[in-house]
């Protein structure tokens, strides 16, 4: 099985201490952490000075909000920019810089472990890291959008559980190896889907484990291959990504309970992996256009109708 890697959250290295970025984490943000290689959070602050720190991770910050002027010191040079909406900082680890806000800002912030980068592709694991290139007021609507739908995913709580996440983490660090990387990978386009053998080890263990929080590094590891080639394979041959298979199937068994009579409609959805009742009846609603209670009623009514 895949090792898992841990991020504790947005940290910097400051004064030889570690400690959160901008001195503590944003009340109520929320982080990434489980999905793997990947912490997220979200800031709203005030015009601030953040004294001089390192990155003890590569990290992303894009401006969500906020149209002002900053300074940054870094490598010796004073660099002045005018923020806007999709502002990127894309800084390797080990990049020391101080910056000066005069506005308040919106912002999503990323630390990324190495090995999110190295385990992307087959390619790049056998390496111990990857350098990418330092951007200062990059602006990359790619970037932009895959931090925000990972944010909007740990808002919606993670319907399809860690799995999603952990899908965009690894397209976000597939881009990265593509666009920027000292040294840039391309991914060799693989066709023809999985081989039957691994594709039924996958949905047999999806099968047994809708209940579990599945993982995109556990199912690639039963596959064995990287993450980014198991999913274009396995949506080759299901016609479906991987996060959306696994909702599907926790749907489908979500149905079969609610058939139950036995069971009830708060089992129904624990039993098919869904973390609380809420939760389970929003996404129910969605994906189904139901509620869980509705579409057992009706069940009831065909049944004794028949």
């Amino acid at each position: 099985m895949a090792d898992r890697i841990t991020l504790p959250g947005v940290n910097v290295v400051r004064e030889g201490r570690t400690e959160p970025f901008l001195g503590s984490h944003p009340a109520g943000s929320r982080s990434a952490m489980q999905w793997g290689g990947i912490a997220l959070e979200k800031y709203k602050v005030p015009a601030v000075f953040v004294p001089r720190h390192e990155h003890p991770e590569h990290f992303l910050s894009v401006v969500l909000s906020g149209t002002v002027k900053y300074e940054v010191n870094t490598n010796g040079q004073n660099l002045r920019f005018t923020s806007q909406p999709g502002t990127i900082f894309l800084l390797p680890r080990g990049t020391v810089d101080q910056n000066n806000w005069t506005g308040p800002t919106e912002r999503l912030v990323v630390a990324i472990h190495p090995r999110l980068l190295t385990n992307a592709l087959d390619e790049t694991s056998h390496q111990a890291d990857v350098e990418l290139t330092e951007r200062w007021n990059l602006i990359d609507e790619h970037i932009s959008a895959l931090l925000k739908e990972m944010a909007a995913d740990l808002d919606d709580g993670s319907p399809a559980g860690s799995i999603y996440g952990e899908s965009l983490a690894n397209a976000l660090g597939v881009y990265l190896l593509k666009r920027y990387a000292v040294r840039r990978f391309t991914p060799v386009a693989y066709k023809g889907g999985l081989p039957g053998y691994r594709l039924k080890r996958v949905v047999d263990y999806i099968a047994a484990s809708l209940e579990e929080n599945i993982s995109l590094a556990q199912l690639s590891a039963i596959a064995g291959m990287s993450p980014h080639y198991f999913s274009e394979l396995f949506k080759q041959s299901t016609g479906r990504t991987p996060h959306t298979y696994v909702l599907l199937q926790r749907i489908e068994r979500a149905k079969q309970r609610l058939c139950d009579p036995k069971s009830s409609i708060i089992d129904a959805g624990l039993d098919a992996g869904f973390e609380n009742p809420s939760h389970f009846a929003r996404v129910f609603r969605r994906l189904v256009g139901t509620t869980p209670s509705k579409f057992r009623a009706e069940h009831t009514i065909q049944r004794d109708s028949c």
